[in-house]
Formats: C-alpha cells, sequence, structure tokens
C-alpha cells in the first residue's frame, strides 16, 4: 500500500541514475553510496539524467517498494541547493509532492504539454 507522507525523511540522489536499475542496485547505491542503510524506512529519490524518469526507493514492512514515475513531455523541475557536493539531499516531503505533480523551469516543455492538454479538451 502505498505509504508515504509528511513523516517520512526524504533524500534525493544528487547523481543521475540509470532508471533500469531495481530493488539490488538501488539499495547498493543507498547502502555503499550514500552510507545510509536502505531498510531504514527513508525514501531515496533517483532521477534520470534527463530528468524525465524518477524512482523512489522505501522499506516499509514486509519488504522493499519502488514507485515510478515517467513523464510523457517536459523535465522534473529539480530544487536548487548549495550542497552540490553531496550525494544526496535532503528534501521535504511538499518539495517532493512539486517535483512529482508538477513539470517546471521548463517554459518550452510547459508550453508544449499545456497545447497537448487544449487539444484533448477540443476533441
Amino acid at each position: 500500500m502505498f505509504s508515504l507522507g509528511e513523516s517520512d525523511r526524504y533524500y534525493l540522489y544528487s547523481k543521475p541514475t540509470d532508471m533500469r536499475k531495481s530493488f539490488y542496485t538501488l539499495s547498493g547505491i543507498v547502502n555503499n553510496v550514500l552510507g545510509s542503510d536502505s531498510r531504514s524506512g527513508n525514501v531515496y529519490i533517483f532521477v534520470n539524467g534527463r530528468r524525465n524518469r524518477m524512482k523512489l526507493l522505501h522499506y516499509e514492512s514486509g519488504g522493499m517498494v519502488i514507485y515510478s514515475k515517467m513523464l510523457d513531455h517536459g523535465t522534473f523541475g529539480m530544487p536548487v541547493r548549495d550542497e552540490r557536493n553531496e550525494s544526496a539531499i535532503k528534501i521535504e516531503w511538499e518539495e517532493l509532492r512539486v517535483i512529482v505533480e508538477r513539470v517546471m523551469r521548463d517554459p518550452s516543455s510547459r508550453q508544449s504539454r499545456q497545447r497537448q492538454l487544449q487539444n484533448l479538451w477540443r476533441r
């Protein structure tokens, strides 16, 4: 069951990630690169280089879960931080919601997406 919320801690991996990676390799990044425990209950967020795909790795009771999203058009807007040397950036629930629910910081993709939605309503 989907069980993410404000009480969870979220860490955005700062490097582009190959979206073919799954449970074992994403857990390996968390354990070996970030130095964290993938079974800690924290949520680890991975985004590809084109910023149009995202995976969230989370351990909940019963096992590991991966949530995945792929945009049809546009890119995910990433939060701007000064911590460029950090492997993971701690973000808040609201920041994650903004990233997941909206396409940001790319006006051309936003306009393209809006045109497609308008055309859909005209049919």
